[in-house]
């Protein structure tokens, strides 16, 4: 199984072996960086990133109070879009990509990401689906099923990952959690940037960088990104925080066991 490797502000020789090797087998790297809490007014001023360009996003997470999907290296997730609808993913990491069947790999709904930060990087594969924008919230109101939020094939991949015994529909919901998400540009930087700010029920906040990028690219846009976020006065040496871990930890405490 692929390692995740701890979060300090610079990989090993062999942790970089290993990102290399993950990165040969997957289709995406997304690049990403925690903002610390108190940059987050200069990050957006130095980036000029405008607020009322953002779109308004909710995520409803799925699983149990003690987190036994999440520990079991699977999420299952719904969103709400602003103007566009929802969708729904069901995600298993760590994961080696050629362990995953061809089958699986040729499929358009499933894609596989090594996502990496400051000191830490994980490879993912996603099985990406579909929902009515209304439909996570009638789940989370209980007026219907979790599994009618998931595709046949979603849920084939998700009961041959998670433990055995744990039906989607013995998931409680946690959340919503509301975020913004902002496409911007910076000249100095060749690639699209994305800004998420995250609001958490006990008023933190994770404001999450990123940038997204073929795995033959990855090297070469990582450095440009590392010299034009730093040229702008962006600390790269925050502790880097991922945000579906804070939300599980922050929501689950609200579920009531089974």
């Amino acid at each position: 199984m692929a390692t995740r490797a701890r979060h300090r502000s610079t990989l090993t020789e062999a942790q970089m072996r290993e990102f290399f090797r993950l990165v040969k087998g997957a289709d995406t790297v997304e690049l990403k960086l925690t903002v610390p809490d108190t940059d987050h007014r200069s990050a957006v001023r130095e980036l000029g990133m405008d607020p009322l360009n953002a779109q308004i996003r909710q995520v409803f997470f799925f699983d149990t109070p003690g987190l036994d999907l999440n520990k079991a290296g699977v999420v299952a997730r719904a969103r709400r879009i602003q103007g566009k609808g929802g969708d729904t993913v069901v995600k298993l990491r760590p994961v080696e990509p050629d362990q995953l069947s061809k089958e699986l790999r040729r499929s358009p709904s499933v894609g596989v990401e090594v996502d990496a930060m400051p000191g830490g990087f994980v490879c993912s594969a996603s099985y990406k689906g579909t929902c009515g924008v209304d439909e996570p919230r009638a789940v989370a109101a209980g007026t219907a099923a979790i599994r009618s939020l998931f595709s046949k094939a979603q849920r084939a991949f998700y009961s041959e990952h998670a433990p055995d015994g744990l039906a989607l529909d013995d998931l409680g919901v946690l959340g919503p959690i509301t975020l913004l998400k902002l496409r911007f540009s910076i000249p100095e930087f060749r690639q699209p940037m994305v800004a998420e700010m995250w609001f958490y029920p006990d008023g933190s906040r994770i404001l999450e960088l990123s940038t997204k990028c073929a795995p033959n690219e990855a090297f070469q846009v990582a450095t440009e990104a590392r010299l034009a976020l730093q040229g702008r006065g962006i600390s790269l040496s925050g502790e880097q925080q991922t945000k579906t871990k804070t939300a599980l930890e922050h929501f689950a405490g609200l579920l009531k066991p089974a």
